[in-house]
């Protein structure tokens, strides 16, 4: 048997994940999954945004000279950027809700609308982050009210900075109450778009059924709402300067 035989099965069992502590991520081709078959519609679900500043794309050229010279392989590389060397950008994570008493709004950092997790609409973010931290911001919404979601829809979008969603690396995670989290990357190519809607979670009948949006929009909110019909009243939000 040769060596590089046992190998690959030994590499292939390092990598195997999967159950509470694997996750599940969303793509074009498997968008959706359910939390009610996978026993996780209860509880909170926590909807985490998490994203970093990042230098821009790197002349990532081949270096012809390596073919004829290996050792410089281990040599540092000089790096030149394309642009301005950081992007500088600040990422919202944002909800709008609508309850099956026909009631809608949004939560969000603009305006203070954090929302509640104990009372209507059962949604809560926990803050704003401006700076890109490793906590990112969270939304935590409560499945133990689930009868009374007809419909929320979890956006990003830039409040202020370079509209740079495909250098920010922004992750956006659901952790259910069991079973493995659920991620959604924001790493397409979208150059001047201000908003994404990322993921839509639906009450279907009883079952609590999340989407993979991925959705890209030039313009805020009400460009957002426009899209999926929410019908909401918007106007210009500022945030308060910290000091």
């Amino acid at each position: 048997m040769p060596l590089w035989s046992g190998w690959r099965r030994g590499a292939g069992q390092d990598f195997d994940s999967g159950g509470a502590s694997g996750a599940v991520e969303l793509t074009k081709r498997h968008p959706t999954v359910s939390l009610t078959k996978q026993g996780a519609a209860s509880g909170n679900l926590r909807v985490n945004l998490s994203w970093q500043m990042r230098t821009t794309d790197f002349n990532a050229k081949p270096n012809r000279g390596l073919w004829r010279n290996p050792l410089q392989m281990f040599k540092p590389q000089m790096v030149q950027t394309q642009g301005p060397a950081m992007v500088n950008v600040d990422l919202d994570l944002a909800c709008m809700y609508e309850m099956q008493s026909g009631s809608k709004g949004v939560v969000q950092p603009l305006g203070n609308f954090f929302g509640s997790l104990n009372e209507p609409p059962y949604v809560h973010l926990s803050g704003d982050d401006r700076f890109g931290s490793a906590s990112g911001e969270t939304v935590y919404i409560n499945l133990d009210h689930k009868d009374d979601f007809s419909r929320l829809l979890i956006f990003v979008y830039i409040y202020d900075g370079t509209p740079a969603f495909d250098r920010t690396h922004g992750v956006v995670t659901l952790y259910p109450s069991s079973g493995p989290r659920i991620e959604i990357t924001l790493d397409e190519r979208a150059p001047q778009a201000r908003s994404c809607a990322v993921v839509l979670i639906e009450n279907v009948k009883g079952e609590i059924v999340v989407r993979r949006e991925v959705k890209y929009v030039y313009g805020f909110q009400a460009e957002l709402d426009r899209l999926y019909g929410w019908g909401l009243q918007w106007g210009r939000g500022y945030k308060k300067t910290k000091v």
